[in-house]
Parts: structure tokens; sequence; C-alpha cells
């Protein structure tokens, strides 16, 4: 069932954008974890929408209401379940238009694979609203995490045709990583920040969208954690990623930059630090054949620009069978990189303790 993931931890989710409420079902976690419901708050609250004019306007508190196990502050070990109530929904949106099957969105697919039964207010069940149950979990995986020595951070890598630097360029560190959770647009180099934002802005003003990409880095992880082929760091991450809406592409490490290196430029060679051994380079991600080498994992991820614009677009009436012209109505992200970030740091943290599980 496509609402269903993983192994060791697995998780569910339903809901649908403008129904009662959207929401998550956790199984795996360990019993007597106390969870900081604040760190949790604050990641809500990063991916939440209406915060800047940057943003959509559709303004939702996110707040997750738990129903089962959790008491007295604690995990009690059984399924943890979560609701998120929607509020400021405007379904009247899209009543006059839902037989038009918007670019970019999955209306038509949707349609096609539901026989025209799928909720289509707010892109229901395919919407982006549906990854805020996704940050509640990632935000007590983190957590759970952390007590480990494991931290996930992100930055924007690139809005468009402006690029930050890569990770792989700086010495990680956990306060890099902690700052960057703290930026409303979380950038190595802050100078780009009003280029971005202009670029943004301007593209919004144009009645249009704009995309970019996300680096994401796993520090503190031990050499060991994950498996050849199947249940690899990178299929178990890019399942998770691939399920984030937006979502185009992924490489780890250097990627498809290593199409363009000699071998003798693209091997990490190592070298004892004391008794730890490291690698001179991270061009693999800290990853190979499938298993962390106690590098930093970094991989970074593409996002499309968002489907919803002003501007008017060619498509189809599905009901009528006819061609028509069409303009998207309602509030919308001109860019959603921003808002994708702590949803990629997310479902990491969910692969990455889902991979740990299975190894101790």
């Amino acid at each position: 069932m496509s609402g269903v993931w993983g192994s060791n931890i697995k998780i569910s989710i339903f809901g649908e954008s403008h129904g009662n409420a959207i929401g998550i079902n956790i199984d795996g976690l360990p019993s007597g974890f106390e969870i900081d419901m604040d760190k949790v708050l604050f990641e809500m609250d990063r991916r939440a929408p209406g915060k800047n004019s940057m943003s959509t306007a559709r303004k939702e508190s996110d707040f997750p209401e738990i129903l089962s196990g959790y008491f007295e502050g604690k995990t009690t070990g059984t399924p943890l379940c979560a609701i998120i109530k929607n509020g400021d929904t405007r379904s009247k949106d899209y009543t006059k238009t839902k037989d038009y099957m918007r670019p970019g969105h999955a209306d038509f697919t949707g349609y096609a694979r539901y026989d025209g039964f799928n909720d289509y207010r707010g892109g229901g069940h395919f919407s982006g609203r549906i990854t805020a149950p996704l940050v509640f979990a990632g935000a007590i995986c983190k957590q759970i995490l952390e007590k480990r020595g494991i931290l996930i951070g992100a930055h924007i890598s690139s809005i468009k045709n402006i690029t930050d630097k890569e990770f792989n360029n700086i010495d990680i560190s956990k306060e890099i990583l902690e700052n960057l959770r703290n930026m409303e647009l979380p950038l190595i180099n802050t100078s780009l920040e009003e280029n971005i934002k202009h670029t943004i802005l301007q593209t919004k003003y144009n009645g249009d969208s704009v995309g970019g990409s996300i680096e994401c880095a796993v520090i503190g992880i031990n050499p060991g954690v994950g498996n050849p082929f199947f249940d690899s760091v990178e299929s178990t991450l890019a399942h998770l990623i691939f399920s984030v809406p937006a979502v185009k592409g992924i490489e780890f490490g250097r990627g498809f930059q290593m199409t363009n290196m000699f071998g003798s430029e693209c091997n990490d060679e190592y070298y004892y630090d004391k008794d730890k051994v490291k690698t001179k380079t991270n061009n693999n991600g800290g990853v190979l054949g499938g298993i962390t080498n106690g590098m930093p994992i970094l991989f970074k991820v593409a996002i499309k620009p968002t489907a919803s614009i002003a501007k008017e677009q060619n498509t189809i009436d599905i009901k009528n069978k006819e061609n028509v012209k069409f303009r998207v109505e309602g509030r919308h992200d001109p860019c959603i990189v921003q808002r994708a970030l702590p949803v990629i740091e997310a479902v990491t943290a969910i692969g990455i303790l889902d991979l740990i599980k299975g190894r101790y």
C-alpha cells in the first residue's frame, strides 16, 4: 500500500489537503523515550505556511495532537498516532475548476489511478500539505538520533541559478547545522540571501514560480550502517526522498560530477586519524557499497518549481473532453525549496533510524 513505509520503523500517513485532518502512525519507536515537544513544534514551524511574503498566504498552526503511544511525556513503545487538523481551507477555490487538469500537478494521474474518485481540493492526498506529519515523525526520529550523536542538517544549495557553497568544501560541524535550522533562508554563504529573496519575489510578481536544490548532511554516524543492493543507504533514503512532492532528482556526494572525473580524482583515499579511519575527500558522500564509511553522508535533492502559477496555461477539461485555457487561483508558494528543506531532513531522519535499528 502506497501510504505505508518502513522495515524497522514503520510509518503510515493519511489525510487530504482540505479534509478534516492529516496524520501519521509510527510503529517501532523505542519505549520510554522522552519527547521534547518544544523541539517538535520548532520543526513543524519551519515547514509551516504563511510565515512571510515568500510563502503561500494559507495559515495553518500545524499543531500535532497525539492520540496514542505517548504517556506522561514518554513513548510507550506501542504505535504512536498523531493528527494535525486543517483549518484555513478554501475548497471553493477548486470547485469551479475540478474538471480542469492543472499542468504540473497530479490531477490527471490521480484521476486516472483512482477512476475520478480522488479528492481534488488542493491536490488532496497528493498535496505538499501531507508532508507536515512526516516532519512530526522526523522531529521525533531526529531526537532519538541526536541521543546517539547523529545530527542531520541541510541548506539551500541553489535557487534557480544562484548557487550556495557545498558541504564538501567546509568543515561540517554541529554548530553549523544547528545555525542553519534557525535561518529563514538556510545558507552557508549568507551574502546570497537578498539576491535569492529578490528572485523569489520577482518571480511571484510575474505570476510564476521557481525551483532549486537542497543539500543535506548526516554527521556523527558510524561506519557499517546499511546493506548492499536493495537496502542500501542510498536506496533507503532515495525511496523516502522521492516520496516528498516536487522532488525530481537526487545525487550522493559528487554525484553526476563524477562522470567528468578520473578514478584517481574520484576515489576517497583512507588515512588514520589516531585510531579512527577517515578519508581525505568525501566524493562518495560517506557511502560505499550501500554502507556508511564513517564520513558525513552528503546528498543533494532537486526541487521543481511550484506547479501552481498565476499565468494562463493550456490544459484539458476532463469531463467535457476538450482543450481549454486555464489560470490557477488560490494561495500558492512562488518557491517551496525553503519549506521543503525541513521535510528532507525529516525523512532522512526516519530513514537513518530505520537503518540503524536494522544494524543493532
